[in-house]
């Protein structure tokens, strides 16, 4: 899986830049469906924010966005909403025969 990691209107070490593609490689072994992910660092005073991002087959998208005093907390808290997302049955779509209807 493609991880990207990317940062707006500030600078982030390389160790925080590691353990968010760890993260996020960990994150996509929840779901079979994980085409890519993204990971966005960005600085708004006072605040601190990190938005994740997954492509899932089927074209779904899921954003998780997290925010703290420092961009670690704030990675944390992004990683625990989209571990959130990834456990509830719209992350994981339905496979079944196409033009088949209930009956």
């Amino acid at each position: 899986m493609h991880v990207t990691v990317s940062v707006r209107h500030c600078t982030v070490t390389e160790e925080l830049r590691a353990r968010a593609e760890c993260l996020v490689e960990h994150l996509a072994h929840l779901t079979p469906f994980a085409q890519d992910g993204t990971v966005v660092f960005d600085a708004e005073p006072p605040r601190q924010s990190v938005e994740i991002r997954f492509r899932l087959s089927g074209g779904q998208v899921l954003v998780a966005v997290g925010e703290a005093d420092d961009h670690r907390t704030a990675l944390d808290r992004a990683d625990q909403r989209m571990r959130r997302q990834l456990a509830k049955p719209a992350a994981r779509p339905e496979r079944g025969r196409r033009g088949t209807t209930p009956a």
